[in-house]
């Protein structure tokens, strides 16, 4: 069944890039490109597939079940171009395009050092080689650093100016993952892809564990209120990551915030993070409501003007205003 998948997944990948991304090569004079034509060709069928399944599985749960009720949905709206941007491949289209340079030079430097990287497929010789387990260990790798990569965005503040795009959306639906600042994106997919080439994580593999994250992603930020039951101490749950989203409580509460894991609330639990609280809390920042002085911060209804706002944020920290 899935080989079969598989095959017409490539089937039509191959076919959607030789009549419709090749021509456009052609014409434009930038066959050099057709390799990451085709990477973009399958990114692109990829992520249409997973707005697909969110579309047709959360959507209608959070129809029904909804933790928060809205009288209009139109700040959802920006959310949901954020996630085509993101799933369909024209981002990290734009950061692999960018960053893969870089890495490849770094890749080389280092072997030039001797240095090979640490491969966890040879870590425990007939268990770490199946194929299931070496993909739950990268998991768990990557959502350790994802953890910490979070605690920074909270903790520097010019890293919490371009974050503060994604904890700015008072009403938190499935399209929210998707919801951050271009350099932000490609300032976690810098660190991710750099601890995944040092751990040997093939590319395709990378992908993979990308999808995953984000498809459980997609669920935490969801409107509703599921707690996974005795499952929510092992994955995040949406009412655990909805906690972290809570004004005043999941990025200003005690120690500097809460729930900071990405997909295993385990980083928490060890690290004394953990909020396992059920209460349905009203999320986004607390200075976007009115303050002593009577003044609301603006973070934009727009893509455009949220990602404007949070570069000037970033430089007024740097510049210490």
């Amino acid at each position: 069944m899935i080989e079969t998948l598989a095959r017409a997944f490539t089937a039509v990948q191959a076919w959607l890039f030789e009549f419709a991304v090749q021509p456009v090569l052609y014409v434009t004079g930038q066959m050099r490109f057709q390799e990451q034509g085709y990477v973009a060709t399958e990114w692109f069928l990829l992520g249409a597939v997973q707005v697909l399944v969110l579309w047709a599985v959360l959507r209608p749960i959070e129809a029904l079940a909804p933790a928060e009720r809205w009288a209009d949905r139109g700040a959802t709206r920006v959310d949901v171009l954020y996630t085509l941007l993101h799933r369909l491949g024209v981002i990290p289209l734009a950061i692999f395009l960018l960053v893969s340079p870089l890495f490849d030079l770094g890749a080389e430097a280092l072997r030039a050092f001797g240095f090979t990287p640490f491969n966890l497929d040879n870590l425990w010789p007939g268990v770490t080689d199946v194929p299931l387990v070496t993909f739950l260990l990268y998991l768990l790798v990557l959502d350790f650093v994802d953890y910490w990569i979070h605690r920074g965005q909270h903790a520097l503040r010019w890293w919490w100016a371009l974050h503060a795009v994604h904890h700015a959306q008072q009403q938190m639906s499935l399209w929210s993952d998707d919801r951050n600042h271009l350099l932000d994106d490609a300032l976690q997919a810098v660190l991710k892809a750099a601890v995944a080439l040092a751990i040997g994580a093939e590319p395709a593999q990378f992908v993979m564990l990308i999808i995953a994250t984000r498809m459980l992603q997609s669920l935490q930020h969801a409107n509703i209120a599921w707690t996974l039951g005795p499952v929510g101490r092992l994955l995040v749950s949406p009412i655990f990551h909805r906690r972290h989203h809570a004004v005043g409580v999941g990025h200003e509460g005690r120690f500097g915030g809460c729930n900071f894991a990405v997909l295993f609330p385990a980083w928490d639990m060890l690290f004394g993070t953990a909020d396992f609280r059920r209460a349905v809390e009203p999320t986004g920042i607390r200075d976007q409501w009115p303050g002593r002085d009577g003044r609301v911060r603006e973070y934009g209804r727009g893509f455009w003007a949220q990602q404007w706002l949070g570069l000037q944020r970033m430089f007024n920290v740097a510049g210490g205003s």
